[in-house]
């Protein structure tokens, strides 16, 4: 065996490891993570087979630059946004599902067309334009220039779209104390929302009231969240159901929030 056959075996399942912590991970952190591992030991692999400018090409460029963009994107963003499974595109679920055939078919295709085909190897691909770096070129100035220009507008694309993610409240003047009152008012005039303030940061409740206790990460009731009028008086105090009375009040503040800002 060779090095790259050696190089192959150690970094080969260990790719398949990081693609499939992309695939499992139900955290977008820890799946951009592992791509970035899959992405190392496909360098390698690069470097073990005699392709230095590629290697360095894919920890400096994808590695280090993409994939870090991508998650200083996820950080500014936030990863715990809940996303919405509401199908909001008409098709877009078939158009995903012939996509994903096509994809299929094209990589069993490459695949194929590399099993049966004749090996060329690097050396000869090299020597027909006399290295490794002019090789890269012709092809990529020459023969895949338009995907290589489109991939370009792509990536500036996903930059302006994070951009726009970003900072999409900034475009207007920020809302002061008197005028998030006046909207909090409003939508208690339009839709019967409880104007007061809500519940404080921390503090897991579903309803404002001095009748619903605070829960704890485990679902139990925290004690020192109980009225004291309320248990001597003996009440029972049990879990409270679930109640959309908050859910109400931030959607119609949202609402006339986003009416001011238009």
């Amino acid at each position: 065996m060779t090095g790259a056959d050696v190089a192959f075996w150690i970094c080969g399942p260990l790719m398949v490891l990081g693609g499939l912590g992309l695939v499992l991970f139900r955290k977008a952190v820890y799946s951009a993570l592992s791509m970035a591992f899959a992405m190392l030991n496909l360098a390698a692999l690069y470097l073990a087979l005699d392709a230095p400018f590629l290697g360095a090409v894919q920890i400096i460029v994808y590695t280090g630059a993409i994939m870090m963009l991508f998650l200083f994107v996820l950080m500014l963003v936030g990863v715990d946004t809940p996303d919405s499974v509401v199908e909001t595109l008409r098709g877009q679920r078939v158009l995903s599902v012939v996509a994903a055939a096509g994809m299929l078919a094209l990589i069993i295709l490459g695949i194929g067309g590399s099993v049966t085909a004749a090996p060329v190897g690097l050396q000869t691909a090299n020597s027909a334009y006399g290295g490794n770096v002019e090789g890269l070129a012709a092809l990529i100035f020459g023969r895949y220039v338009f995907a290589f220009e489109l991939t370009s507008a792509l990536l500036i694309t996903a930059a302006v779209g994070a951009m726009v993610l970003a900072h999409h409240r900034r475009v207007h003047r920020k809302l002061g104390q008197a005028e998030l009152a006046d909207a909090r008012m409003k939508a208690y005039a339009e839709t019967g929302a409880h104007p007061g303030s809500l519940p404080n940061s921390g503090v897991l409740a579903r309803h404002n009231s001095i009748a619903t206790p605070a829960l704890l990460p485990d679902g139990t009731i925290a004690p020192e969240s109980i009225s004291p009028t309320l248990a001597g008086r003996g009440a029972d105090v049990d879990a409270p159901a679930l109640s959309d009375v908050t859910a109400r009040t931030f959607r119609a503040v949202e609402r006339v929030v986003e009416e001011e800002e238009q």
